[in-house]
């Protein structure tokens, strides 16, 4: 693409290419994101590019971002027509090209059917999962191809940018401040407000990091922004640069996202080939240019501290915050990190106003917050909503309840250092200060729902345990605390818990909650403090009963099969990796306890419920 010169140069050209983006042209769009092509997306791709040249179809193919229902993936949408076809495979694509691209013939087998009302549901707006979504940050990752620029730019791309360029910085600091947007990231601080005092900071030169180093089991917002749609996350940064008087950007992503890597390398590329990066950017005299630091996959590093330090090349350890990164950030300089969500944010209020963006979301948390997922759900996923919105509609109007209609029991917000929410608080509003005074945090924006087979001594020993690992060692209460904490849990799983321990945890948290150098430390007792706020009855019975009352701690059960439900199907002796279910044919099954590891696979497996846990 050649260079755009100026404002007008740009107008002009999103004109061009918005007159070629005909809505009613036949296209084919399909999720091309990290989770569809675990299903064959590609493969699925390829074949219907082949089949609509074999039929002599003027229909284009476009592979895009995630489309957000992981669950039902690969994801394909054909317009005009608007129709949703969900789970499509390479045998389908024959079918698809000569009934519904031919003749306009809806194939009912592709349909997503409605579990509650069993009707098929042709388009995407009308499947309970979106309906109730409001997608500012991925409604465009349906739409558009993350490695043409031409795409972000018909859509109206970069226009806030332009917009921006000719406000002054302090307008556009003022703007940010209006929209009350805080930082997606986990603190939740808000952004206009770190964007004044890093203006106002003394020192040079000024940089802005854009924080794409998602590291909680089960979060993958931030990966599928970068993937599907990385000039968002590039315009908001030039502008946050321009604000604060910034001419060095990087955005740090981790190695483990390599498409969300090269997607941004490619659109980085081509925002500097446009002029929209690097000198003069649209002619204002402006010179911004972005780097991609790629990060080893440490959780500490989602720390500021950490992060800077890994970007010097050094080793990702946090350092005490007697000056805040505003002032003393990245090499010592006036800095400014943000979320890629939160900097995606960005041209929204801009091209739309901060009173427009603040009507959404509640009175101290505006906007929308895009959430992933996962654990005992039926509907896998992303969603996008207001916040404010109740924990009861996402997990049961989106995420579609708990699977085999099990009993709701908690929800885990915040990844790894936030706090299990149980089911007396499904009503919960979801903002960042509900979070925070039930014991949980917003994070950035990891959701793992647990049934009634859940263990939430065990949730806590994870959590624990994967804090433990990742903790960079740098500070004793981290360090130390937290591996007594693992023990201390792994000795109540084990059935060697004493009386005593609940409070010596409680003691021990507090502490390493007061004395850690940064928000890994600081936060990392709260799965433990949550559990027992909420289910101490669980601890109890871990420690004065030795028992676990989820059947999940190995040393705490026994399996067996009850006879009067046993099918003699013998499932339960096929998956059994030690053969201890076993039994005769057309007779009730048995499992030794000598050679059973308590793997839950016979559980898994038996469509009866025969297998008892005791």
């Amino acid at each position: 693409m050649k260079r755009i010169a100026d404002a007008k140069a740009l107008r002009q050209l999103q004109k061009e290419l918005k007159a070629k983006w005909d809505p009613q042209k036949p296209m084919v769009t399909i999720c091309a994101g990290t989770g569809c092509r675990g299903y064959g997306c590609v493969s699925v791709k390829e074949a219907l590019e082949a089949e609509i040249a074999k039929q002599k179809l003027a229909v284009d193919v476009r592979a895009t971002g995630c489309f957000g229902f992981c669950e039902k993936g690969p994801l394909v949408i054909l317009q005009p027509q608007n129709i949703f076809y969900q789970q499509v495979k390479v045998k389908d694509v024959p079918a698809i090209v000569s009934k519904t691209l031919a003749s306009g013939e809806v194939i009912e087998k592709l349909l997503y059917r409605d579990p509650a009302t069993g009707k098929s549901i042709q388009k995407e707006a009308d499947v309970p999962f979106y309906k109730k979504q409001k997608r500012l940050i991925f409604g465009s990752n349906g739409m558009i191809d993350p490695t043409r620029i031409e795409d972000y730019l018909a859509i109206g791309g970069y226009s806030a940018l332009a917009k921006a360029l000719k406000m002054t910085p302090e307008e556009i600091i003022r703007e940010v401040k209006d929209s009350g947007l805080r930082g997606r990231g986990g603190g939740g601080f808000p952004t206009g407000v770190k964007w004044e005092s890093c203006r106002a900071a003394h020192g040079s030169p000024k940089y802005v990091i854009g924080n794409g180093d998602e590291g909680d089991p089960g979060a993958y917002m931030d990966r599928s922004l970068m993937e599907g749609n990385p000039h968002s996350v590039i315009e908001g940064m030039i502008i946050g640069a321009y604000a604060i008087g910034a001419n060095q950007g990087f955005i740090y992503v981790r190695n483990e996202y390599p498409l969300a890597v090269m997607h941004l390398t490619m659109a980085i590329d081509n925002a500097r080939q446009a002029g929209l990066l690097g000198k003069n950017i649209l002619g204002s005299g402006f010179d911004f240019d972005i780097a991609i630091s790629k990060g080893g996959g440490a959780f500490v590093c989602g720390e500021s501290s950490a992060l800077f330090a890994s970007i010097e090349g050094k080793a990702g350890e946090a350092r005490a915050k007697y000056i805040h990164a505003v002032e003393k950030g990245l090499w010592d300089n006036p800095t400014v990190l943000n979320n890629v969500e939160s900097w995606a944010n960005v041209p929204i209020i801009i091209n739309k106003g901060a009173k427009w963006y603040s009507a959404i979301g509640t009175e101290k948390s505006k906007g929308t917050k895009v959430f992933s997922l996962v654990g005992k759900i039926n509907n896998t996923g992303l969603v996008e909503v207001p916040m404010g919105m109740p924990l009861r509609e996402i997990i049961y109007d989106m995420g579609g309840g708990i699977p085999k209609g099990r009993a709701f029991k908690a929800v885990q917000t915040g990844g790894p250092s936030g706090g299990c929410i149980p089911e007396s608080m499904l009503d919960l509003p979801v903002d960042f200060d509900k979070l925070a005074e039930v014991g949980s945090m917003m994070g950035s924006g990891g959701m793992i729902v647990m049934d009634d087979r859940s263990c939430m001594v065990d949730v806590a020993r994870y959590f624990l345990a994967f804090l433990q690992d990742e903790s960079c060692g740098k500070c004793t209460p981290c360090r130390e605390g937290v591996h007594r904490m693992r023990d201390i849990l792994e000795d109540i799983c084990g059935g060697n818990g004493q009386e005593g321990d609940v409070e010596l945890l409680q003691r021990m948290s507090l502490a390493i909650m007061d004395g850690s150098l940064c928000a890994l430390g600081g936060s990392a007792p709260n799965p433990v403090l949550s559990t027992i706020r909420y289910f101490r009855d669980e601890y109890e019975a871990h420690i004065k009963e030795k028992r676990c009352p989820a059947g999940v701690c190995k040393a705490l059960i026994t399996y067996s099969i009850n006879p009067e439900k046993c099918t003699a199907c013998g499932l339960c002796a096929k998956v059994c990796p030690t053969g201890a279910a076993h039994g005769e044919k057309k007779k009730p099954h048995v499992i030794d306890e000598a050679t059973c590891t308590r793997c839950g696979a016979c559980i898994e497996s038996c469509n009866f419920e025969a297998i008892n846990v005791e």
